[in-house]
């Protein structure tokens, strides 16, 4: 079992604790598999309903993307609201929006509610847009209203620059709901909540293998192996992430895994007014976009550089990210790494994740890719409804299955999409200089 990798979460986490690897056989009604944010979100969801849940990790809880990521809680998919409109049409991307916010009061509600220490969240998330597009921002801020009943605030150039001060910044929309916070202490919360209430979580306990032990009908149960054990269950929810391997089947053969990069800067003092005088969260508007917000009252956490390269020298990260950083805010140039690190994403090729019934008895929640913080909690409990009868909101996520990745070819092939989007996002940023100009 792997200890947790060197980033600022790990080193900011909550005193946690361990949870022995499996040995011999328990039986539950339910075998999740995966200790990341999806994971405990379908455990917990399942304990709260009266099912009884065992756990398998892997590595350590939260070890993968869901204790490592920027820590953006906000509304949404990965997959955009138009594309939605058009391949579901607005009623249905009505519903999965609001599935979305549902999965950000989720998160927001299970603190507050358990008194969730080390988590910190702190509202606001600026979306900014690095060309001039102060009407394309106004008619989608009117259409959030007017279609979606969310409400964004509007901040022009002005306001915006003497909130971020850089040159790149044009425009901007603030989502007033949406939080940031600690994703790791947040997963080892909700890790004790699970074993309090009686579930049965392994650590170092790595899935080999699933099969029927009884097909006689549609509830037969399962068998699911690991090295020293087993767990015989009716049902069983894979959630693995990008770190899943050909264990997973068929939604390993799904899901693409994809990298991003993130780095904590020195403490900057007095010296973080000159460039951020806010604390929401940024994002910027390109495909491929960077992420930034303020930690320990005066670091930057800075992510982005999204790859389906696997880059872990922490000297090549700090470099290439301290590149990004200096290039936002040049009097940022020489700033000091102080950790860098790189994690692995699970992204499917319609943007989505795979929340389904992939046979009997067998389930995904999975594929939460670049925008899991809410989706996760949402995909988690919309499992539990559907295991439990309780609904059947998992029916929204029917045009979004099982869908092959390209196998060898699809990361070279992903990789030369995310080339493409750079190279759009560089022309439109360009026009818009010389346009200024």
């Amino acid at each position: 079992m792997l200890d947790y990798p060197n980033t600022y979460y790990s080193a900011t986490r909550r005193p946690a604790n361990d949870h022995a690897p499996l040995r011999g056989t328990v039986a539950v009604d339910v075998c999740v598999i995966g200790g990341g944010l999806a994971g405990l979100s379908t455990a917990w969801e399942l304990i709260r309903r009266g099912r009884s849940v065992a756990l398998l990790e892997a590595q350590r809880i939260g070890w993968g993307a869901s204790g490592r990521n920027g820590g953006f809680v906000l509304q949404g998919w990965s997959e955009g609201l138009r594309n939605i409109e058009a391949r579901c049409g607005r009623d249905h991307a009505r519903a999965l929006f609001g599935l979305s916010v549902e999965g950000v009061e989720i998160v927001r509600d299970t603190i507050a509610g358990h008194s969730l220490p080390g988590c910190d969240p702190t509202t606001g998330k600026l979306s900014v847009t690095r060309y001039e597009a102060a009407d394309q921002l106004q008619r989608h801020r009117d259409h959030m209203a007017r279609t979606y009943g969310y409400d964004f605030t509007y901040i022009d150039r002005p306001t915006l620059r003497g909130l971020l001060k850089s040159d790149l910044y044009f425009q901007a929309l603030r989502d007033p709901v949406g939080f940031h916070f600690h994703p790791l202490n947040y997963c080892l919360g909700l890790a004790d909540l699970i074993a309090d209430a009686g579930g049965r979580l392994f650590e170092g306990t790595a899935m080999i293998g699933m099969s029927r032990t009884d097909t006689s009908g549609p509830n037969g149960r399962w068998r699911v192996d690991t090295v020293d054990g087993s767990v015989l269950c009716h049902d069983v929810v894979m959630c693995g992430g990008g770190y899943g391997g050909p264990e997973f089947g068929r939604l390993h053969r799904a899901f693409l895994p994809i990298a991003t990069y993130v780095v904590l800067t020195e403490r900057l003092g007095e010296r973080m007014a000159d460039f951020v005088a806010t604390t929401d969260a940024v994002g910027d508007d390109r495909r491929s976009s960077d992420y930034y917000r303020i930690v320990d009252g005066d670091r930057l956490l800075w992510g982005g550089r999204i790859t389906t390269r696997y880059e872990q020298d922490e000297q090549r990260l700090a470099a290439m990210l301290r590149q990004d950083i200096g290039g936002v805010f040049p009097g940022l140039a020489d700033v000091r790494i102080e950790k860098a690190w790189s994690g692995l994403m699970g992204y499917a090729r319609h943007k989505m994740p795979h929340i389904a019934k992939v046979e009997d008895g067998l389930w995904s929640c999975s594929s939460f890719g670049g925008h899991g913080m809410n989706t996760a909690p949402i995909g988690g409990r919309v499992i539990a409804e559907a295991i439990t009868g309780e609904s059947d909101r998992i029916r929204f996520f029917a045009p979004y299955g099982l869908t092959w990745n390209g196998g060898i070819f699809g990361p070279p092939a992903a990789e030369l999409v995310y080339t493409g989007l750079r190279l759009m996002d560089f022309w439109q940023e360009s026009r818009s200089r010389r346009q200024g100009a």
